[in-house]
């Protein structure tokens, strides 16, 4: 018998798909009870403002999730203009605070393999300073791949921050981790997955679309721009708000990720 609570009881770690009974197909995904749990909390908190099209968490295990499974197709321009409306919904959905979880998930969660704190903070250029670029710069350092001087590097880029992020603005409803992998298109509209919600500034989410090159990418902010403005000088923010993406790859695969990252902080620091 397939149901959702056999395949929670089931053994074996990673993804993989299943059909249930009555022919429901879905996906079973496995690993560190404190992701799974933060995916699970982050994809309900993602579905609750009914804005942006997301899996359906059917139940959850110890160290397990089972979900529908997304449609499969491609991403054409009407698709794309429906996720940009949507995606601004979504973020215009908020938060309590910068930093904040998703109801039930955990302070201590992730961003794809690298652990994430979701400590709260009502300012964001300094809240995205401790929480979302430091913590993994610092990291870097300790593992050997960023230096002294390198972490000195981006301190001095925090300094900035203040001056070169955007007007000040209520928390927005997150991903968290919006990169093209984690957008699925089924034809008539794009579907997200492995989130790490949290409260933060709208814009992040957009960099991260930009940061590997989501397809109909120019649509899908056209049509947020249009649903939801974008503050003047927006385009001029992207590598600061993909500091924080790239410090988590930094760490995590190491490589020309730093120096990408270490590029933004020199432009940023050289703004002050």
């Amino acid at each position: 018998m397939t149901s959702v609570e056999s395949l929670l009881a089931g053994s074996g770690r990673g993804v993989q798909t299943a059909t249930l009974d009555d022919g429901t197909e879905v996906v079973v995904k496995s690993g560190e009870p404190s992701s799974i749990a933060a995916e699970a909390a982050g994809l309900r908190w993602l579905a609750e403002p009914g804005a942006v099209a997301v899996p359906e968490v059917l139940g959850t295990g110890e160290g397990r999730m089972v979900t529908t499974r997304v449609p499969s197709g491609r991403a054409d321009a009407g698709a794309a203009e429906r996720f940009g409306r949507e995606l601004a919904a979504l973020h215009g959905a908020g938060a309590p605070a910068f930093g904040s979880r998703p109801p039930g998930g955990p302070v201590h969660a992730w961003i794809g393999e690298a652990r994430m704190v979701n400590e709260t903070g009502d300012d964001w250029p300094s809240w995205y300073a401790e929480h979302r670029v430091l913590p993994y710069a610092r990291q870097a350092r300790d593992q050997g791949t960023f230096s002294a001087d390198d972490v000195a590097l981006v301190e001095r880029a925090c300094a900035s921050f203040p001056d070169v992020a955007a007007p000040a603005e209520a928390p927005a409803r997150l991903h968290g981790d919006l990169w093209t992998g984690n957008v699925l298109w089924d034809g008539d509209r794009a579907w997200v997955i492995d989130p790490a919600a949290h409260g933060g500034h709208h814009e992040t989410d957009l960099a991260m679309l930009a940061l590997f090159g989501a397809p109909q990418l120019e649509t899908v902010l056209a049509a947020y721009d249009e649903a939801a403005p974008l503050a003047d000088g927006w385009r001029d923010r992207v590598g600061l708000h993909q500091l924080f993406p790239l410090l988590v790859h930094t760490v995590l695969f190491g490589g020309g990720y730093g120096a990408r990252a270490l590029a933004i902080c020199e432009h940023l620091a050289r703004s002050t």
